[in-house]
């Protein structure tokens, strides 16, 4: 077995993996009913998904510039994914859009109860 198969089989590996795991976030998106767990479905295994497709790609076509192009891909969806889904989040919860009967510890409360803050003041009564 030469070492180009090997490396073709594992990029294809790492593809069925990557797409098993975006399909995942998928249907966590669609299964679960409130912002914050759909929020952590979406983000966690599409980000990984990714990162295992662009790194199956990269030993499939072995280039440098296949892998130059693939690192600002990484780079992009580490620093992105995670940063809108808290600013969704934040947003869910001041429009009061959360299951707040499901939350075992609300962080934000003390935040958007002090007095300067846009939080409280502003969330709508259900």
């Amino acid at each position: 077995m030469s070492l180009e198969s090997v490396l073709d089989t594992v990029a294809l590996v790492l593809v069925l993996i990557g797409a098993v795991l975006c399909l995942t976030a998928t249907m966590g998106l669609l299964r679960w009913r409130d912002v914050p767990t759909r929020l952590h479905a979406a983000t966690k295994p599409q980000v990984l998904g990714v990162l295992l497709i662009v790194i199956a790609v990269a030993l499939s076509v072995r280039t440098w510039e296949v892998v130059a192009f693939g690192i600002p891909i990484v780079l992009i969806q580490f620093a992105t994914a995670p940063l809108a889904a808290h600013m969704v989040g934040r947003a869910a919860y001041r429009n009061r859009t959360t299951d707040e009967e499901n939350l075992y510890i609300d962080e934000l409360q003390h935040r958007t109860e002090q007095p300067g803050s846009t939080g409280a003041q502003e969330r709508p009564e259900r």
